[in-house]
């Protein structure tokens, strides 16, 4: 057997995958660094995550083959990177790749200098392709150095230049023209009959998504509200979403969210989670609460460490084949469901064929509504609900017995917190406490357990033992989780925590020649570029989750200089948004807080927890919340009540108090 390399000591899953390679893979440490320099090596920097489907491939084809790492031993100094374990490594070598070849992805593979300067990169190449390329580059380094090294002075000085934010100077001021300027040509690329974008392959993108259903009821914006709504009904009813077992997968491949890359990932269906409930807030849609529910289930069932911690993704393989685990022949789903197989069959586009390429496979998906299928079997809803829910429950334990696809068991902070967050939305919208007493658990977990001695985060825990300084997106989104604690429960030690977070962001993360937040601390490892993480992409940035912690926060303990932060981080970026509307779509949520104002509800007296309640069934998309007897917060100072009261406050100024919340829906933009 092949003896295991430098990579057996790794807490990544994605990188134990990577352990028995005859490649002499090393993890980016100081040893692997010091190795190059000592060598005077070129380093090979690859970099991909466990549920990357092509990232298989080439290990596979490539770095499984003694023919190629041979060549690789040779001549480089090889380290394996997880993009989820340290995604500042991944932002710097991913922007290198951009600037050479024009676009990215995974795997991605690097090769620097050996003081870590890039001079070529590229994506997934193909075995002989691999040889060659890495036997040039070496030639290239062995006979033209000064060639090599002129070239990565130039890529990393662009490296360095590139995505600058300039701080904006002019006194600018945040106007309903301005969304209505970023919604106009993001509205030409909708698909209005299936949803989503008219290109595929098709992503859930959820933050998009909250966006223009916020816009849509502010603005009360027809064509928007549409599309969204066509959106998420279609997904959900989609190939896409698991249809017996709950969860989204990370895309479809096809227009019709038909067909998923199978992989599912923690951070995907968190904000999903939070989508769907605040949809069915707005728009009291029953089939979004059995999304939420069933998504929620997955996660508890299949995506839960006994910890209290969540997981970070399931691939799409198993058996070696993709989508094995998930998809039925006909036969088989008929013999499962005896009697309701007919019926089942045409609820879930289950034919004899196959509905997709692999012949006589079938992808769960919805193509008829319940109204159409109630109609032709002549049934009552309640008896088709019965009827789903028995299918799902045989369908889910036959499957249950396959075998399944590979965990990736590492339990990331920024993930984590995003589905804290989920939980906290779905527990208050769907008024179901176990949900927030679950996120509760993970957050004490995570403030007993991942904090550093200095009061900063680590991003990783696996094993029992935390590791890897956090990163600005570990900050951000664990703020934000802490605040939403505190919008469920009006503990105020949740957002004394996330206060804390927030001087330590300022005091670690700040650049003196921006109003971004650099994404790596002064304090963490130092790279050959501090970037700025802005752009939103299927994960929100971490400045644009960073400049609403500072809004709300700014408006919690009533602190202008937050505010005026928030305010100067989204002015920068401001006239970016208005040509790529969809890659700032956060940033966006953000201004529309400022255009419509954020209501500032303060709940005081001896019924609170039912008024929350109570609001909890109404949408205010724009609105912090506040509550509790004695506090020490500026907007619930003073105002100690035995009787119920409801202040609703905006911009500085506070309407009288009522006692109901109809009353104070009357106060509320």
């Amino acid at each position: 057997m092949q003896e295991p390399n430098n990579l057996i000591h790794a807490s990544s899953p994605y990188l134990l995958q990577h352990a028995y390679n005859p490649v002499e893979w090393h993890e980016w440490n100081a040893e692997a660094l010091e190795k190059a320099k000592k060598e005077n090596k070129l380093i090979l920097v690859s970099i991909g995550y466990s549920a990357c489907h092509w990232c298989h491939v080439m290990e596979h084809e490539s770095f499984e083959n003694f023919e190629v790492a041979e060549v690789m031993n040779k001549h480089f100094v090889c380290i394996k990177v997880d993009r989820e374990e340290r995604p500042d490594i991944d932002q710097i070598y991913m922007l290198a790749v951009q600037l050479m070849n024009g676009n990215g992805g995974w795997p991605l593979n690097a090769i620097c200098l050996p003081d870590q300067r890039p001079i070529y990169g590229g994506t997934y190449f193909r075995k002989n392709d691999w040889i060659n390329i890495l036997e040039n580059v070496a030639d290239l380094w062995k006979n033209e150095p000064d060639k090599a090294k002129n070239y990565a002075e130039r890529l990393t000085d662009g490296i360095n230049q590139a995505e600058k934010i300039i701080p904006a100077t002019n006194e600018l001021e945040f106007e309903l023209v301005q969304l209505e300027e970023i919604i106009e040509p993001w509205k030409r690329h909708f698909d209005i009959n299936l949803g989503g974008y008219n290109r595929a392959p098709k992503f859930p993108l959820p933050n998009n998504w909250s966006f223009l259903l916020r816009y849509s009821f502010l603005a009360a914006e027809e064509a928007t509200f549409m599309a969204t709504c066509t959106t998420l009904e279609q997904m959900s009813m989609g190939g896409i979403y698991d249809q017996i077992g709950g969860g989204f997968a990370r895309y479809s491949v096809d227009d019709k969210w038909h067909v998923p890359h199978f992989e599912k990932m923690l951070y995907d269906n968190a904000q999903l989670m939070s989508l769907y409930a605040e949809a069915y807030q707005c728009l009291k849609f029953k089939p979004f609460v059995q999304v939420i529910v069933d998504t929620i289930d997955w996660t508890f069932r299949e995506m839960s460490a006994d910890n209290g911690l969540f997981f970070s993704a399931l691939d799409a393989d198993s058996e070696g084949v993709e989508g094995k685990f998930y998809v039925w022949d006909k036969s088989k789903f008929d013999e499962i469901l005896g009697e309701d197989a007919t019926l089942m069959a045409e609820y879930f586009d289950v034919t004899e064929h196959g509905n997709w390429e692999e012949e006589h496979t079938n992808i769960l998906r919805r193509t008829k509504t319940d109204e159409e299928i109630l109609e032709k079997y002549e049934l009552d809803a309640e008896t088709l609900y019965d009827k789903v829910a028995l299918a799902k429950a045989k369908l889910l334990d036959e499957r249950s017995k396959r075998i399944r696809p590979g965990l990736d068991d590492k339990c990331l902070t920024a993930w984590n917190a995003m589905m804290i967050k989920a939980l906290c939305d779905a527990s208050q919208v769907l008024n179901y406490p176990a949900y927030y007493e679950r996120a509760k658990l993970a957050a004490n977990f995570m403030l007993d357990n991942l904090v550093t001695p200095d009061g900063g985060l680590f991003r990783n825990y696996k094993n029992g033992k935390a590791s890897i300084i956090g990163f600005l997106d570990d900050y951000a989104f664990m703020i934000e989780a802490l605040i939403a604690l505190y919008e469920v429960d009006f503990n105020e030690e949740w957002l004394d925590e996330a206060k804390s977070l927030t001087n330590y962001v300022i005091n670690h993360f700040n650049d003196a020649e921006s109003d971004m937040f650099f994404y790596t601390a002064a304090n963490g490892e130092a790279l050959i570029a501090r970037k700025h993480e802005v752009m939103d992409n299927v994960i929100p940035a971490s400045n644009s989750v960073m400049a609403q912690n500072l809004q709300k926060l700014g408006l919690f303990y009533d602190e202008e200089n937050c505010r005026e932060k928030a305010s100067a981080m989204l002015k920068s970026v401001l006239p970016r948004i208005k040509a790529y509307g969809s890659a700032y779509s956060n940033w966006s949520i953000q201004l529309l807080n400022e255009v419509y104002g954020i209501n500032e509800i303060a709940i005081v007296g001896n019924n609170v927890s039912e008024i929350k309640k109570e609001f909890s069934q109404k949408y205010i998309p724009n609105k912090i919340v506040l509550g509790g007897i004695k506090s020490e917060l500026p907007l619930l100072k003073g105002k100690e009540s035995e009787e119920p009261k409801i202040y609703v406050c905006r911009n500085k100024t506070c309407q009288l108090p009522v006692n109901t919340v109809e009353e104070a829906l009357n106060f509320i933009n």
